[in-house]
């Protein structure tokens, strides 16, 4: 996972490289007609997005792009992990039972041991202390449900830091732009509609990707904690199950 997190911040560090040397073609009166011209022709979503980046404050568009890079690498990182923390609860139980039906006891530990997810390591906890009663193992199932639900949610708070951070961005981009058009209309000694018009342009733009990076990442945020809130549904329902096959192992072979 940390590899795949440090791949995609290297890729949207080279993809602010990238814009680089187009903004510093924007300085050039004579060159920002040909980039003009350029997107005019060439059209497209791709060009039409870098062309409104370059027309933003360029500190302050950079930092939002930073933010949506690393907020998605932590949804994916996110992502990728619960994914893989899914299985089948329902075969895992019945394969438990089956276990334990016969008084085989290390052979219902081999199974979760060899299957992945919180659900499979709760249920192993609770088989390890099967000898020492049905409280102690209610509670060492609850304390690890616990630590696996930690484990579920690691990193969600730095994914919500980036939607706070994002539209604030883009905030703080707006006021220093509205703040720059005024030096500007104190400069030219004149409220003219094209220095006040281009003052507004630049400070509303980052607004405009600050709030888009916001609810991209929210779009994400959300489907992980729907994912969260099925494993923890899964771990919680296992837990029971769990709890009432030992029981009936103990009224057979513990009699």
């Amino acid at each position: 996972m940390k590899k795949l997190f440090a791949i995609l911040a290297v890729m949207g560090v080279l993809t602010l490289g990238s814009v680089q040397p187009v903004m510093a073609q924007d300085e050039a009166p004579a060159q920002t007609e040909q980039t003009t011209t350029v997107v005019e022709e060439g059209g497209g979503l791709h060009k039409e997005l870098k062309t409104k980046f370059i027309e933003g404050s360029a500190d302050f568009m950079s930092l939002v792009a930073i933010a949506l890079v690393l907020g998605l690498a932590f949804c994916i990182e996110r992502i990728i992990y619960l994914s893989l923390a899914e299985v089948n609860t329902k075969k895992l139980m019945a394969n438990i039972e089956a276990a334990l039906e016969k008084g085989d006891v290390e052979a219902a530990k081999t199974v979760c041991r060899n299957t992945r997810g919180p659900v499979a390591s709760i249920c192993y906890q609770g088989l390890m202390r099967i000898d020492e009663g049905v409280d102690v193992v209610e509670r060492s199932v609850v304390s690890y449900g616990g630590v696996q639900a930690g484990y579920l949610e690691k990193g969600c708070s730095w994914i919500t830091l980036f939607i706070a951070m994002a539209p604030s961005l883009g905030f703080l981009g707006t006021v220093i732009g509205m703040v720059m058009a005024f030096d500007k209309i104190q400069q030219a000694g004149d409220i003219s509609p094209t220095v006040v018009a281009g003052g507004m342009k630049v400070a509303l733009i980052t607004t405009i990707f600050g709030l888009v990076v916001a609810l991209i990442l929210q779009v994400f945020y959300n489907y992980i904690l729907s994912k969260i809130e099925a494993l923890t549904s899964a771990m919680e329902d296992s837990s029971i199950t769990l709890l009432d096959m030992i029981m009936k192992y103990n009224l057979k072979y513990k009699k």
